[in-house]
């Protein structure tokens, strides 16, 4: 028996409601696969912040390196301004941690209502891989004369070239593994005269480096038009923090739901617990209701699980569900249904067996 030591962090929102969803399939596939927990739970976030002044106490992020990998449900609430618990919380941990990969699957899968026409799952499997820890969410800039008609704000962007190639290679290397051909690359250089330029410079050096691949780039404002008008043209997207942000969060939109969206944020070298979150936040205007889709939080899961090395036990859970999407089990609002988080969650433990 494989026991995984995992930290739990519910955060905030709805984050309550689909964290035990996400925690039960992991135990039901567990099962399956000869796999054991260790769950840690922390109650972090923005309770505690108006409890504390802290949305987790300063030795944190020391006893999240003891885990294997954090899972986490969603950070802000209203109350607590959105840039306190962002960088009180996910930031820190995502840098802290050097988990540099921000990896989101863009995947359409039956059973899903497209919002676009004529389009299906065969039109919309791909992957965004956004830069996790510098580019546009650096911490340098400030303000200044505050209240003032002459009040300033200045936000600086930082790319290095250590950061830009290692999450180039990284998409380039998961094109090759997972059997696509070609890697896209997001940038706005007619537009950012030194930072995107110089994107654009690393990434056709990159590219040398793997000849057998395919690539391409657009600029921001027309690749979100081409994800909606042609999702089949991609296979890997690259993109920076900002850039990255964006694309994953319409390309699930495309896809169907944001609700059923899963990312991770990954330390490729293992030095540090990578972590693994649903895309969708806290969604406050629903919390407490029982009806938010826990699908993001159980690929989550899945995801979790294939980066410490147990693809089967990972594939089963996306297959169960697949099956619960396709079929005519139980299916929250966000998709068409009228079902509970739990509803759904016990129908993906029940297609397991």
């Amino acid at each position: 028996m494989t026991t995984l030591k995992v930290a739990v962090i519910p955060g905030d929102g709805i984050g309550w409601e689909v964290v035990p969803e996400g925690l039960k399939v992991l135990e039901a596939v567990g099962r399956k696969h000869g796999l054991d927990y260790a769950f840690t739970e922390y109650d972090w976030g923005c309770e505690r912040f108006h409890k504390t002044g802290r949305l987790m106490p300063e030795d944190g992020l020391e006893r999240l390196k003891e885990s294997d990998a954090i899972f986490l449900g969603a950070v802000g609430f209203p109350g607590v301004p959105d840039h306190v618990s962002l960088w009180g919380l996910l930031i820190p941990i995502r840098r802290e941690m050097h988990q540099y990969v921000n990896l989101r699957p863009v995947r359409m899968m039956k059973g899903m209502k497209c919002p676009l026409a004529n389009r299906g799952p065969e039109d919309i499997d791909f992957w965004v891989i956004r830069e996790n820890n510098e580019g546009e969410y650096s911490e340098i800039g400030g303000r200044l004369n505050r209240g003032t008609d002459r009040e300033m704000a200045i936000q600086e962007t930082v790319m290095t070239r250590h950061g830009t190639d290692r999450i180039m290679r990284y998409a380039f290397d998961l094109c090759r593994r997972v059997g696509k051909q070609k890697v896209t690359s997001a940038t706005k250089s007619n537009g950012i005269i030194h930072t995107m330029p110089f994107w654009d410079e690393r990434f056709e050096a990159i590219a040398a480096e793997y000849p057998d691949l395919k690539t391409d780039k657009y600029h921001i404002d027309i690749l979100t038009a081409h994800f909606v008008l042609h999702p089949d043209w991609f296979d890997v997207v690259v993109g920076s923090n900002l850039f990255g942000d964006i694309l994953s969060d319409l390309g699930p939109a495309v896809a169907g739901s944001i609700g059923i969206a899963p990312s991770a944020n990954i330390n490729p070298e293992g030095d540090y617990p990578s972590m693994f979150e649903p895309v969708h936040g806290s969604a406050p205007d629903i919390a407490g209701k029982g009806i938010a889709n826990p699908i993001g939080q159980i690929w989550s899961g899945a995801m979790m699980l294939e980066h410490l090395g147990h693809q089967a036990a990972a594939d089963d859970i996306v297959k169960a569900i697949e099956t619960v999407l396709e079929g005519a089990g139980p299916k929250t609002p966000d998709i068409g249904g009228q079902a509970t988080t739990k509803d759904l969650g016990d129908a993906i433990v029940e297609a397991l067996k």
